[in-house]
């Protein structure tokens, strides 16, 4: 890594260096995620891994996030695709910049059954221009799918940065 690697980056990387077992590492990566983002230790969000191409994370169909069908809600499912494309996003953001989401679509397409499971990734041309310019923003790349395989939701997320102000 250079010496240019956010700190959330290093962080990141020391965990996936750990030599332990991958439940390990998932909890780990799970303390330092939403010990951050407090809407999805709410949610019960579990990420399962994280690299700075990708993110894999979880969330459990439970009394707390399901609607009144006994689904995982709406708002549950939106919750684990920004998370997840926040993840992989979020890490490659230079410590000088702030990342914002701009935008969420979500198509909700079936019922929900059992848990959800959502990857994110993002391309090597993306990365190098996140880590490179100043400002910018990125569709990144999500699926969601229950415990059937099937995607219940299409969604299209945009992240941006931005230079954070310097303090006066």
């Amino acid at each position: 890594m250079s010496a240019s690697t956010s700190a959330l980056a290093r962080y990141v990387a020391k965990i996936n260096g750990f030599n332990v077992s991958d439940s390990l590492k998932s909890r780990a990566f799970s303390l330092l995620f939403n010990s951050q983002v407090k809407m999805a230790w709410v949610g019960g969000i579990k990420v399962e891994t994280w690299t700075e191409k990708q993110a894999t994370a979880s969330l459990k169909n439970r009394m707390r996030v399901q609607n009144h069908i006994g689904g995982i809600h709406a708002c549950g499912m939106a919750l684990l695709a920004e998370s997840t494309t926040g993840m992989v996003f979020g890490v490659n953001v230079p410590d000088n910049c702030i990342p914002l989401l701009k935008s969420m679509k979500i198509e909700y397409n079936r019922r929900t059954t059992g848990d959800l499971y959502a990857v994110a990734a993002l391309t090597s041309d993306q990365i190098s221009s996140i880590q490179s310019t100043e400002k910018g923003d990125v569709k990144v790349d999500v699926q969601v799918r229950d415990s059937e395989g099937k995607e219940p939701i299409e969604c299209e997320v945009i992240w941006a940065w931005t230079k954070k102000r310097s303090k006066a």
